[in-house]
């Protein structure tokens, strides 16, 4: 039953991130919106990889194993996502130091 919530919390993640990705103006809350769904996918990850019982992959002790793949993805993803977020939100404080506004519309419209 935990892995059946854990998925469903997954997926509830991944959808906010993405309504807020979609429908919000606000680039701030764009890169607020990217970290959530970030986080969706990697709950779905870890929780794709548990396995009940599970032990790791030792060569002397008994099985089930766990694949330590899933766990070394996950740890990546989560290097990568902090650095994407600290390169966006950089870009943002330069846009609103540079624009005086974070609106995607207003932006749009002192570029062109």
């Amino acid at each position: 039953m935990l892995g059946r919530a854990a998925y469903a919390v997954a997926v509830f993640l991944v959808g906010v991130g993405l309504y807020v990705l979609a429908a919000d103006r606000n680039l701030l809350k764009k890169v607020l919106g990217l970290n959530v769904f970030q986080t969706g996918i990697f709950l779905f990850l870890v929780a794709a990889g548990y396995r009940e019982g599970g032990a790791p992959p030792l060569l002397d002790g008994p099985g089930p194993y766990v694949n330590p793949v899933v766990h070394v993805l996950v740890l990546t993803a989560i290097v990568v996502g902090v650095s994407l977020s600290g390169v966006a939100l950089a870009l943002v404080v330069r846009l609103y130091r540079t624009y005086g506004t974070l609106d995607e519309a207003e932006l749009r419209e002192v570029v062109e």
